[in-house]
């Protein structure tokens, strides 16, 4: 957790820099105080997963960018077991592992998801257009998308709006595992 706390920090304070904006200005575009911020920059804080969302939404970058360094375009990209970096919330009710990072050219990433018994994650609205897909591969999950909440089950499978806000429950006594395609807009290249 020491690497992806030290990742992490040299990951937001790059994007930062490369933006010129201070922390307050990173505050305010991510909505993730100044003083959160600064600890995630020095590596005193493991931000919980709905909050690497904001800072990400607010930088308009991919969740995966905090997760792991950009890949090489290599025709063929294999992972395996336990070769990927692992993003625990401090508290353990979700664990996050990249299964491919964001490719630009397709314009997604994926990641394996892991909720444990009673956990609940909040995130807020990604930038507009982002969808994500869901399919459950054990247990039973709760989502909250589109104002309603859904219940899924394993082999079951939803794709949502993720440009609002959207809620993951598992309300069980088992862990839930679920993928997450999340599909971003192609970006025009600037004129």
């Amino acid at each position: 957790m020491q690497n992806m706390a030290h990742h992490l920090a040299q990951t937001l304070k790059s994007l930062r820099q490369d933006r010129q904006w201070s922390l307050s200005q990173a505050a305010e575009f991510t909505g993730v105080s100044k003083a959160m911020l600064g600890q995630i920059e020095r590596g005193e804080s493991s931000p919980t997963v709905a909050t690497l969302w904001k800072i990400a939404t607010g930088f308009n970058v991919p969740f995966s960018t905090f997760l792991e360094a950009e890949q090489s375009r290599q025709p063929l990209l294999l992972h395996r077991q336990g070769a990927l970096p692992v993003y625990d919330q401090a508290n353990a009710d979700m664990r996050v592992t990249p299964l491919f990072p964001f490719d630009p050219q397709l314009g997604f990433d994926i990641f394996r998801i892991e909720l444990a018994a009673g956990a609940y994650s909040e995130s807020s609205a990604h930038e507009a257009g982002v969808v994500e897909h869901v399919i459950v591969l054990e247990g039973e999950l709760e989502l909250y998308a589109e104002g309603v909440w859904h219940s899924l089950k394993t082999g079951e499978a939803v794709r949502f709006q993720a440009d609002q806000p959207h809620s993951y429950r598992n309300s069980s006594r088992s862990a839930v595992v679920l993928h997450d395609l999340i599909h971003y807009p192609l970006r025009q290249p600037a004129c």
